[in-house]
């Protein structure tokens, strides 16, 4: 594995059909090379270590609720909030710290993009349209995702399942 380390939680398949679905219907589709996913980190070192320590990972599986809308600048994403994920995101970041890039030390907010990269008009009339409708919901977190970024699209590597 010579390419970063993206990892990402394992929605269950409800969820993930849910964002999916969404994703597919509003992201640009010359753009849309992957399915949903919660972000934790976008680039972890691909080296023994890190996968040793990910494979190894042990926790809870946990719900998160979906709490509304939020903007992305040219894109909207769906606002996850969870204790247990606030929890997790602090125990891994602690363990990578010395080697984690600035986007992944800024302030961490948990969510799901549905659509980036379009005009600010665009993004304004889908946050206003999603945000009408919007009902929220509760998603289980069953894992975790590791992928290796392709320069666009990603290739999963493995996933650990949580207890």
């Amino acid at each position: 594995m010579d390419d970063s380390l993206i990892l990402t939680l394992k929605m269950d398949k409800k969820s993930q059909s849910f964002f999916d679905a969404k994703r597919n219907a509003f992201f640009p589709a010359e753009r849309n090379f992957l399915e949903a996913h919660l972000m934790v980190f976008h680039h972890l070192p691909p080296t023994v270590d890190t996968v040793y320590f990910l494979q190894q990972l042990s926790f809870p599986k946990f719900t998160a609720e979906v709490k509304g809308l939020m903007k992305l600048g040219r894109g909207v994403a769906y606002r996850i909030e969870s204790a247990e994920l606030m929890q997790l995101h602090k125990v891994l970041s602690k363990h990578f710290f010395s080697v984690l890039k600035s986007q992944d030390r800024q302030g961490y907010r948990p969510h799901v993009t549905v659509q980036n990269k379009v005009t600010l008009k665009e993004a304004e009339l889908l946050f206003g349209k999603l945000t009408e409708d919007f009902i929220g919901f509760t998603v289980g977190i069953e894992g975790i995702q590791v992928w290796t970024y392709l320069g666009g699209p990603w290739r999963r590597e493995f996933e650990v399942d949580f207890n």
